[in-house]
């Protein structure tokens, strides 16, 4: 009986003692039936070693300049960097620039590059390796057998952006002048490429060699400047990345970084509940059943995924002040947060304008409508709609009902339940709202049959034959809105409901031309005010995505949706659960 006494203590003992550290992890004890998941808080040092296993999807080249493969581009984060990176607030940080000055009205930028960093080949970082970058950039961007690819790699970045650099010199030991064929708002953004290593495609040959080297997509070794450096790479299987032990901000604490392969989202997210990897992106809304896992945290933030009603300017019913109020009056109609609630179970950022919730560039305006059907019905009454007939339907002067056409890709189930919901409000205020192409089958839905509709939706966007678009952008990190409100884009579709004023071509053109940053704030405060002014589209909502991460890598990991992988250098696995 002493003895039993003596274990009971010492197991108590064991099971209250927690090491003591700087940051915190949680794990769940189960205990029969009486607590499944009872959270235990348990403080941890930070420590070297361990293998974290990331997902990729089948990709052609490991080449950062010439992949179009989404998954690789953020793991390639891990291994290049760029001059400039975005931060937090999608606004602009030093990477591997250490200060910057800003002159000639933004035609020119003069860099100071950090000191003493080096290539993950022990080769020193140099001023020239800005200039082969972006010499190789530009050549790419001129030539026919490069041009698409490049286009389609680039990410946040526009190739007409960069195509912008006119030329890059070298003035001192750290010190360059690069110099764009006009001031334009963009051009520390367009900076944020990754920096490729000259010396490692430097052939003596003579012409254009380098630059071809330097694009190649088969047996390209990558080597950059970043927290994790490239070993080995079994094609269609995986990528295996060594910590630093050079990196400027200190050897990043865990040793290995895998990248497996993968077919599809779905196969990810199967890899990532059965341990395989260690962290994933949710595809669907519903991550929120992963919270009584005590494997799995679920780090939630803003997509670039942008959903939006837009009217058809085309149509007269949405011309002149009349069209205007009838636009308003929608906006305070439409209940987007029902819509966030109860079809993404609360995971969208509402908002009024198409700049990202995160931004610096965000105005005070950019949340001006919330649900008001009071006002709504205010604003319909004051254009003279009424109901005559009494079949709960307005009518104008006329007779003629109140009734709008919407368009939207039904074979996105989501889209279509957001329109069946936008309907269901629209009838409140008295309008008949149909919405087409109809939905013939929710289940069994075959990309075929997807890519069928989405051909139908944009005959029917071209030819004008609907009211109201319900569509969505995937938007860049960079706002330029020119694609989607400038009249000059009316020809390429882009600006496909036929929008065009001349106050928002000014109010464009100015946040382009914008040189210093304070500028640049000021003139999105405008551009933002006009639009939730003039109303071309309601802006509905961005969806918001989380990261699945095993609960044992603990840190500063903090998701993006530009670099889900934003921090990870500065994340550990402590000892015991390596």
């Amino acid at each position: 009986m002493k003895n039993k006494k003596y274990l009971c203590l010492i197991l108590m003992i064991l099971i209250t003692v927690t090491a003591v550290g700087c940051a915190q992890n949680e794990l769940n004890v189960g205990n029969g039936d009486i607590a499944e998941d009872t959270k235990i808080s348990i403080e941890y040092d930070p420590v070297e070693g361990g293998q974290v296993v990331v997902p990729l999807t089948n990709f052609n080249t490991l080449n950062p300049l010439m992949t179009e493969n989404s998954s690789y581009y953020f793991f390639s984060k891990l291994i290049f960097e760029g001059l400039f990176e975005f931060d937090n607030d999608l606004n602009v940080a030093s990477q591997l620039a250490e200060s910057y000055n800003i002159l000639d009205e933004g035609r020119t930028i003069e860099i100071k590059l950090k000191d003493n960093i080096f290539w993950h080949d022990g080769e020193k970082f140099k001023p020239e390796d800005v200039v082969f970058t972006v010499n190789t950039i530009k050549y790419a961007s001129a030539d026919s057998t490069y041009r698409q690819m490049f286009s389609n790699a680039m990410g946040s970045t526009s190739t007409l952006d960069i195509k912008r650099i006119m030329d890059v010199a070298i003035t001192g030991s750290n010190d360059i002048v690069i110099t764009f064929d006009r001031a334009f708002s963009n051009n520390l953004e367009v900076l944020t490429f990754p920096i490729i290593p000259k010396h490692a495609f430097t052939s003596g040959k003579s012409g254009n060699s380098d630059y071809i080297k330097a694009l190649q997509l088969d047996d390209y070794k990558p080597i950059g400047t970043g927290p994790f450096k490239f070993q080995t790479y079994e094609k269609m299987k995986e990528i295996r990345l060594s910590a630093n032990d050079n990196y400027r901000g200190g050897r990043p604490y865990i040793d290995e970084i895998l990248g497996r392969v993968l077919e599809s989202e779905e196969d990810i997210l199967t890899a990532f509940e059965t341990g395989q990897i260690n962290i994933a992106t949710t595809v669907g809304v519903d991550w929120d059943k992963y919270s009584q896992n005590s494997r799995i945290k679920a780090l939630e933030f803003v997509s670039s995924n942008y959903e939006f009603l837009g009217f058809n300017f085309g149509k007269e019913l949405f011309s002149g002040e009349k069209g205007e109020g009838l636009r308003r009056a929608i906006a305070y109609g439409i209940d987007r947060q029902a819509i966030i609630q109860k079809l993404y179970l609360g995971h969208g950022t509402q908002i009024d304008v198409p700049i990202h919730p995160d931004s610096w560039l965000l105005s005070e305006k950019a949340n001006t409508f919330g649900y008001n059907s009071d006002l709504a019905k205010e604003e319909l009454k004051k254009l003279g709609w009424k109901d005559t007939n009494n079949d709960g339907i307005l009518e104008d002067e006329s007779g003629k009902s109140l009734s709008l056409k919407i368009l939207t890709n039904s074979y996105n189930l989501m889209r279509l339940k957001t329109a069946e919901m936008i309907k269901d409000d629209l009838k409140k205020l008295g309008i008949d709202a149909s919405i087409y192409p109809e939905n013939k089958k929710e289940e069994d839905i075959t990309v075929e049959d997807i890519q069928g509709q989405w051909t139908e939706v944009n005959q029917l966007l071209g030819a004008g034959d609907y009211d109201m678009a319900l569509l969505g952008w995937q938007l860049s990190v960079i706002p330029d809105l020119s694609f989607a409100f400038h009249s000059s884009q009316i020809p390429y579709n882009t600006n496909f409901i036929k929008y065009s004023n001349p106050n928002m071509d000014e109010l464009l053109q100015n946040v382009f031309l914008k040189s210093s940053r304070d500028e640049k704030v000021k003139a999105y405060d405008e551009l933002q005010s006009f639009i939730v002014e003039d109303l071309p589209y309601i802006s509905l909502f961005f969806k918001n995505k989380a990261l699945l991460v095993d609960s044992k890598i603990v840190g500063e990991l903090n998701p993006a949706f530009f670099n889900p992988y934003k921090g990870i250098e500065r994340c550990y696995i402590p000892k015991d659960l390596q």
